[in-house]
């Protein structure tokens, strides 16, 4: 297991070696968005140049676009880089705070209600109903249970997306660690019953915080280290979102005394 803070120093070069995969697929998308071109490009009409991904609605709505692939990271907990919590007794659930399968404790911090809707981008954006959705995070300290925690699961849980293509968390507002702005990992998975491997998985993706908001949580008493490495990092010097955050940025409302409720639309092509 991983037990020391530089360990995200490993996590940071993880996330290097994709980036130059992703920069020039997700740049096209940006200048596309900006440009008066948006409306021909169909939600049926797939975008070769991309990698067949980035369609968009015909009314140009960002929610109808493919979410970018980005890098798991290191501490995914998906059985592909070493502990598997999706074969862990209680991992499907809507309140992942607290550890499961005979480990005790809770992760503290300001409550965050996640919700994501699943959209079909070849299809207009309709919902998705059935697929699973595996969500991971750090806690307020910038660590994640099973690596840097070893004794604890807390802050992952999995569950299948209503009719309605949404799937709703109870979760902590995530901390912030060296090198990265806060963030959410997901990956997509066809069924519930897929969801018990990486390698099953359709898509892997991550969800970024307005900073402001993210400054308003960490002034709060437990996020001190959050705040400090909050304080040298921009979206600019991130190595996952400096190339635009226009599909993974979540709308977030709320306090830090009534906690705060994200949402984000999720599109993929299937």
């Amino acid at each position: 297991m991983i037990e020391n803070d530089h360990d995200h120093d490993k996590g940071l070069e993880h996330d290097l070696k994709v980036l130059a995969q992703r920069t020039g697929r997700r740049q096209i998308l940006q200048l596309m968005a900006g440009a008066s071109l948006m409306p021909l490009v169909g939600c049926g009409v797939g975008t070769e140049g991309l990698g067949g991904e980035g369609l968009i609605a015909e009314d140009g709505l960002a929610s109808c676009a493919v979410i970018p692939e980005e890098t798991q990271g290191p501490y995914p907990g998906d059985g592909s880089n070493g502990p598997n919590a999706l074969t862990l007794s209680g991992i499907v659930r809507s309140d992942i705070r607290t550890s499961i399968a005979g480990a005790t404790g809770t992760a503290a911090g300001i409550v965050l209600t996640l919700k994501l809707t699943l959209v079909n981008t070849r299809q207009s954006c309709a919902p998705l109903s059935g697929y699973a959705i595996y969500l991971w995070q750090c806690d307020r300290d910038g660590k994640y249970s099973m690596y840097n925690i070893p004794n604890q699961n807390y802050l992952r849980g999995v569950q299948a997306t209503g009719s309605d293509g949404t799937v709703t968390f109870t979760t902590i507002f995530p901390g912030c660690y060296a090198g990265r702005v806060p963030h959410l990992h997901f990956e997509i998975y066809p069924s519930l019953a897929k969801a018990t491997s990486a390698s099953n998985k359709l898509k892997t993706s991550q969800l970024a915080f307005p900073l402001d908001v993210c400054k308003t949580v960490y002034s709060s008493t437990g996020y001190s280290v959050s705040q400090t490495n909050l304080s040298r990092v921009s979206f600019a010097t991130d190595m996952v979102f400096r190339d635009g955050t226009s599909l993974q940025m979540a709308s977030v409302t709320g306090s830090n005394t009534a906690g705060y409720l994200a949402t984000l639309p999720v599109g993929i092509s299937v």
